[in-house]
């Protein structure tokens, strides 16, 4: 990768700044013959981040070993079922994307490359892909927890590593590029390694793409870029711009936006061999299904540890998911979309994906609560001291992490994304890549993780329980001090 391309830094910079400045960079910086992929805009009319300088200070550490996607526990993989009378058989990921591989013809016809290939979704996604005959390199910094499919190879590799990325790109046509880092827990307030995986990495798989012409890139974002903590009511890619870098509050949202405002200025973006690189980005909202352990193991730990015993903001509120079978539909949709057959419809676009339902986040969790013998929680608690706890919390963890691991229980993030509406429209998604979400059930998940967990695996010791509580009474009187002495001064 050339020397200008090393710091996470000055790429943040440069696609967050003037046009001039980033023309200027664009001539400056040629790479095995093309462009840089620091491009002026391609498409005036793609709704992409605004210009907003973005104050960082994180430089792309090529020697950080550090996890650079999501990676699924070890649990065997179970069948799972749609919520209704369809059989299992037809609501696998593999029968709906087979049946869309079938559809597409001689749309496949290089190998592909899923990075993240290890995670839960990207994992699923190669699977299914492999599956049906396609030939698949799953890239990952971690092997994968299951048995890699037949159709299939496992590349362990460092998408921050241009040289091994650049030698395994030979041969591939399209690339889902589903590794990401720093969405949850603690890992969201590791400034540095969510720079150099989400902004780095993305600049070396497109300069990859450019490269070894590769003809198609589908990115998956997230509804993160445009959500600011303001209410949003059936957003859709028009009505809803990307939020200014500075006003994100965590470090996955804002390199997320960079990074996809980099990958929509790709598209059309000619590549060596004189093709030409399309791109298209995928906005999903949380993902859940059989075997994610990322957000349901999470709540269901804190519900066991009696930390949810409360809820805030406003009752009201909604949100949307997505379930991982009709994100793995999403995407090969995508992918089709992004071809001469199919007019290049989805080329510079991006798309919000959900299960087509909004649902408030507490009700939605009812499933979990009951299969765990809890109630609903009934507290309700001012979303202000909620979010002055998050604050403390996150304060508490990095001030301490050098002596001892502080849980995260709460970020100022996830205190917005439950307390908030905010839903979005997948119109545009149905009608341009014929997306046609199933109807799943959250209560199939929670029952499949019950059965394939250990209980005395995961379940908390009494003392570790009391500690845990006692620590978050704590943080919460602590807040409760600190918003009574704001008002008394504001006064």
């Amino acid at each position: 990768m050339p020397s200008e391309l090393t710091d996470t830094t000055q790429l943040i910079e440069i696609n967050t700044g003037t046009r001039e400045e980033r023309q200027q960079f664009e001539r400056k910086s040629v790479n095995l013959g093309t462009t840089s992929t620091i491009p002026m805009m391609m498409n005036e009319s793609v709704c992409l981040c605004p210009v907003e300088p973005l104050p960082t200070t994180g430089i792309l550490d090529r020697h950080l070993q550090t996890l650079a996607c999501t990676h699924p526990s070890t649990a065997t993989p179970l069948r799972h079922r749609a919520n209704g009378a369809v059989g299992a058989s037809c609501n696998s990921p593999d029968c709906l994307a087979s049946r869309r591989l079938e559809a597409a013809g001689q749309s496949w016809r290089g190998s592909v490359l899923v990075t993240g290939g290890s995670g839960y979704f990207g994992f699923r996604l190669g699977r299914a892909l492999a599956r049906r005959g396609v030939s698949v390199v799953l890239l990952d910094l971690h092997k994968p927890a299951w048995d890699v499919p037949e159709g299939a190879v496992f590349q362990q590799i460092d998408i921050r590593d241009y040289d091994a990325l650049y030698k395994i790109g030979a041969g591939v046509d399209v690339v889902f590029h589903t590794a990401s880092y720093g969405m949850s827990g603690p890992e969201q307030l590791r400034r540095k390694q969510v720079e150099s995986v989400n902004v780095g990495g993305t600049n070396n798989i497109i300069n990859m793409c450019v490269a070894r012409g590769v003809s198609r890139l589908i990115y998956t974002s997230t509804v993160n870029v445009v959500f600011s903590g303001r209410p949003i009511e059936d957003g859709n890619e028009d009505s809803v711009p990307c939020v200014p870098p500075h006003m994100h509050i965590d470090h996955y949202s804002r390199t997320k936006a960079v990074a996809e405002r980099m990958v929509l200025a790709a598209d059309r973006r000619a590549t060596k061999g004189g093709g030409s690189l399309h791109t298209c980005v995928l906005r999903p909202c949380g993902i859940y299904g059989p075997e994610e352990r990322r957000h349901l193991h999470r709540v269901m730990v804190n519900v066991e540890r009696r930390l949810f015993s409360f809820r805030f903001g406003d009752p009201d509120a909604k949100m949307n998911w997505v379930h991982v079978d009709n994100l793995v539909m999403a995407h090969v949709l995508a992918a089709e979309a992004l071809t001469a057959e199919k007019s290049y419809v989805a080329s510079g676009q991006a798309y919000f994906i959900n299960d087509g339902e909004s649902v408030n986040v507490f009700d939605w969790l009812t499933p979990l609560f009951e299969r765990l013998g809890y109630c609903r929680p009934l507290i309700h608690l001012p979303v202000s001291l909620v979010y002055s706890a998050a604050i403390l919390m996150e304060r508490l963890h990095v001030a301490l992490s050098p002596i001892m691991e502080i849980p995260l229980l709460l970020t100022r993030n996830e205190v917005r994304n439950v307390a908030v509406s905010h839903t979005f429209s997948i119109d545009k998604a149905r009608r341009e890549l014929g997306f046609r979400p199933l109807r799943f059930s959250l209560t199939d998940s929670v029952d499949q993780y019950l059965q394939s967990r250990a209980a005395s695996t995961h379940a908390a010791s009494p003392w570790k329980q009391t500690f845990l509580m006692m620590m978050m009474m704590m943080i919460l009187f602590i807040g409760i001090v600190t918003l009574i002495v704001c008002s008394t001064l504001r006064q």
